[in-house]
């Protein structure tokens, strides 16, 4: 059986959330492109990612960034 198929990463680095157009994370062992801001992961499959707000899943709360609380 195969590992988890390789994104270039060229494409990383032209692809953005489609929600919010901020940075996606490459999540090697999900096989996800995670969205922080948009608390969403979207899918890859067969290498190649699935950019669709319908498709991608919501971010269990153990999965966000903790929230910072602004400097005074």
């Amino acid at each position: 059986m195969e590992g988890p198929s390789e994104i270039d990463p060229k494409l990383l680095e032209i692809l953005v959330c489609p929600l919010t157009k901020g940075p996606l994370r490459y999540d090697r062992e999900a096989q996800e492109l995670v969205s922080e801001e948009a608390g969403l992961a979207y899918p890859i499959r067969d290498g190649i990612p699935i950019m669709l707000v319908d498709e991608a899943r919501p971010l269990r709360d153990d999965e966000k960034p903790a929230k910072r609380l602004p400097s005074p």
